[in-house]
């Protein structure tokens, strides 16, 4: 009984279809910015974690120096 009352609240379809236009331009303005994001985000993972391991052999090479000296 309450649920279609509260629903019919939020749900809203226009008779002029051309309503859709402007959502369906933002939406996919917005889903090509969290793509670009997202690839920007891995490929900067990816290069901090060759840094990371770069350094890392870094350590364990200078920590094996001395050891042999």
């Amino acid at each position: 009984m309450f649920l279609p009352s509260v629903l019919s609240l939020f749900l809203y379809f226009p008779e002029d279809k051309s309503e859709y236009i402007p959502a369906v331009i933002s939406l996919t303005i917005f889903m090509i910015a969290a793509v670009f994001t997202m690839r920007f985000i891995i490929k900067y993972s990816k290069r901090e974690a060759q840094k990371a391991k770069e350094l890392e052999e870094q350590l364990k090479n200078q920590e094996q120096t001395p050891k042999n000296s």
